[in-house]
């Protein structure tokens, strides 16, 4: 396809694909069995029964939300806006390897992105500061090398990945849950804005999708599909990132998690993935090294100056609380506390849940 044009059969792909009631399975039988979209929409209602089943009669029968179609060609007017099928030369390759590759995909922004090579961050929405930091200094040196970033747009780690992505040299792509003529969670709108400019938003659901709870588990299977390997940063056990990381498994993509915390929930997970064969990751050299590349040495984590017998030496990496602080260092709690809290204003340490207090490591 030149994805400069709207291919000329765009409207039946419309019809086909956003006919409700009518199952993945299903259409893909129709298609294997009549060729195109055009020759499933004109085939008689017999003919798709025998093929198909009574339930996709009846879906095509009643065809997609009226304005559907007409509203969609209309968006797909507008710049950097396409609609890929699954013939298009354009449709990701890997996504073709998956078992369950969506039909039709919207994209906006750099259609180019879908094909580059790339790698999954994911983790979790109510990420700590440090594993923001973790996220973004880690994607932006895997785009520096080579690989675009593809996450899921949430808030937390997803969206430092983004940002870490398109502060490097190969962008990001966002998959998301909604139509593309919404934006969702709202207070990532001018990230998502920046992703159209500068990389690329993907979605399987049509214009108008609201971001409905079902649908965020199977956009996890693209963000999988599209990437060489998932990287997991913070994740407690119920996380929807160690959905992703199992179906990347299931896909034959690599699985990398970083470690963290004993005592942080945001750990649990990760660590579950490396007790599972998950490849523990520090940095980004570790995924690059798993696929044979090497770069000239650099750390993505610039080393603080510390000072040995200050309470940050003292507080170490680990969280601590205050009273394990006035133990160790044998100041009183308040002098430490109100240290603590400078410390806090200047990024350099944060608090987490139960009373603890952790370090910041400094940000690239």
């Amino acid at each position: 396809m030149n994805p400069t044009k709207l291919r000329t059969d765009a409207a039946d792909w419309l019809r086909l694909c956003h006919s409700p009631g009518l199952s993945p399975a299903a259409l893909r039988q129709l298609l294997r069995a009549f060729g195109t979209p055009a020759a499933v929409l004109a085939a008689g209602g017999a003919s798709v029964r025998a093929v198909a089943g009574g339930q996709a009669q009846t879906a095509l029968e009643a065809g997609p939300p009226s304005g559907l179609v007409d509203t969609t060609l209309a968006w797909l007017e507008g710049g950097n806006r396409y609609l890929l099928a699954l013939d298009d030369e354009d449709y990701p390759r890997a996504l073709l390897q998956i078992c369950d590759p969506p039909p039709l995909l919207y994209v906006l922004g750099e259609l180019a992105r879908l094909n580059d090579p790339s790698v999954a961050i994911v983790g979790s929405r109510n990420a700590t500061r440090q594993g923001l930091a973790d996220a973004q200094a880690i994607a932006r040196a895997l785009s520096d090398a080579g690989y675009c970033i593809v996450s899921g747009l949430a808030l937390g780690i997803d969206a430092a990945a983004h940002r870490g992505g398109l502060a490097g040299l190969s962008s990001s792509v966002a998959i998301v849950g909604t139509g593309l003529d919404r934006v969702y969670p709202a207070a990532n709108r001018d990230l998502s804005h920046e992703l159209a400019a500068r990389g690329a938003v993907v979605s399987e659901f049509c214009l108008g999708t609201p971001p409905i709870a079902s649908n965020f588990p199977r956009r996890n299977r693209l963000i999988a599909g599209l990437s060489r390997g998932v990287l997991v940063v913070e994740a407690a056990m119920k996380s929807g990132s160690l959905t992703t990381a199992r179906l990347a498994l299931e896909q034959g993509r690599d699985v990398f998690a970083v470690p963290g915390s004993i005592h942080s929930s945001l750990s649990k997970g990760c660590h579950w993935l490396l007790k599972q064969g998950a490849k523990l990751v520090e940095s980004a050299d570790d995924v690059l090294a798993e696929w044979g590349i090497m770069r000239a040495p650099v750390s993505d984590f610039p080393d603080a100056e510390e000072t040995p017998g200050t309470l940050l030496a003292e507080l170490g990496h680990s969280p601590a609380t205050l009273d394990a602080l006035v133990f160790r260092t044998g100041r009183p709690a308040s002098e430490l506390f109100a240290e603590f809290t400078q410390l806090e204003l200047e990024g350099r340490v944060e608090r987490l849940p139960g009373g603890l207090f952790r370090r910041l490591d400094a940000a690239p």
